[in-house]
């Protein structure tokens, strides 16, 4: 599915190649866990939560194990192992490249997302995006007042797995709830605003290496087709807009999630992924081709 803007100058596939490439990811990753189960092929076992990969690579999300540390269960070793190498991972490459290429209830939202812009549909509530670590809080002292880990137990993305598993149910429900949520009462408002996992890793990725970055923003045409499809459009403007401030072209925020949907519809190919140390070029403005 594509983000409801025109096309220019360049064809579908071209102003769609990295969503294509995070759907692929994102699939390929519940296809993953899915297998065992389904098929017998257990290549992974285990969920997004706690995972064993051909019974060797352990991996655990580490909000989970904070949640556990919070409700005061010793973590086994193999879980600390699991955690550090994924801790070490968002770290370098952007904590919320884990809303964008592997999480399942992305691809729920921007459908979510992709119907309420076709139709035009109102919105009525836009949280404050500190909400998020609000609610990231309040799941950690949960945990410490009840001893479980109590996000898990609301979790959409672990209760989508289930869904996929055992059929129709509460899981269901909940997944139905968020896409509602996001279609009728807020836009983009659940990874944008209530998620705590995003906000999570949103905090862990925060001085990762890899980064959006408006290399050849000179070139800008002020089309707007950036902000339209971008998850979190703030996060644009200090980049693509501030050379005059002193601003570096490199989007340097936490809640960037590097989809690279920028870069997608970007006819000028103002964006790159790059280093968070790169600068821009500001390569002088060339002629804009439209299509014949």
């Amino acid at each position: 599915m594509t983000d409801n803007v025109p096309s220019a100058s360049r064809g579908l596939l071209a102003r769609n190649k990295w969503l294509l490439l995070r759907r692929a990811s994102q699939l390929g990753f519940l296809a993953l866990f899915l297998a065992g189960p389904l098929t017998g092929i257990w290549i992974v076992k285990g969920t997004l939560a706690s995972s064993l990969t051909l019974g060797v690579l352990p991996l655990t999300d580490p909000y989970m194990l904070l949640q556990s540390v919070f409700a005061a269960n010793l973590p086994a070793t193999t879980a600390l192992v699991g955690a550090a190498i994924l801790l070490a991972t968002y770290a370098l490459i952007g904590g919320r490249v884990y809303c964008s290429w592997v999480c399942p209830i992305n691809i729920v939202t921007d459908a979510s997302h992709w119907l309420s812009s076709r139709f035009d549909i109102p919105k009525g509530w836009q949280p404050k995006r500190s909400l998020r670590h609000w609610i990231l809080g309040m799941t950690l002292a949960a945990s410490a007042v009840t001893g479980a880990i109590v996000w898990e137990l609301v979790n959409p993305i672990t209760l989508l797995y289930r869904g996929v598993l055992y059929g129709v149910g509460l899981a269901w429900a909940v997944v139905l709830a968020v896409f509602l949520f996001d279609l009728f009462v807020s836009r983009r408002g659940w990874c944008g605003h209530l998620c705590p996992v995003g906000a999570f890793y949103g905090l862990v990725g925060r001085f990762a290496l890899l980064r959006v970055n408006a290399a050849s923003r000179a070139a800008c045409d002020d089309c707007m087709d950036c902000y339209a499809v971008c998850p979190e459009p703030h996060v644009i403007t200090p980049a693509l807009k501030g050379a005059e401030k002193g601003h570096g072209s490199v989007i340097l925020s936490s809640d960037c999630s590097n989809c690279g949907r920028c870069i997608d519809v970007c006819d000028r190919k103002v964006f790159e992924f790059s280093s968070r140390f790169a600068q821009a070029t500001e390569r002088s403005p060339q002629p804009h081709r439209k299509a014949a």
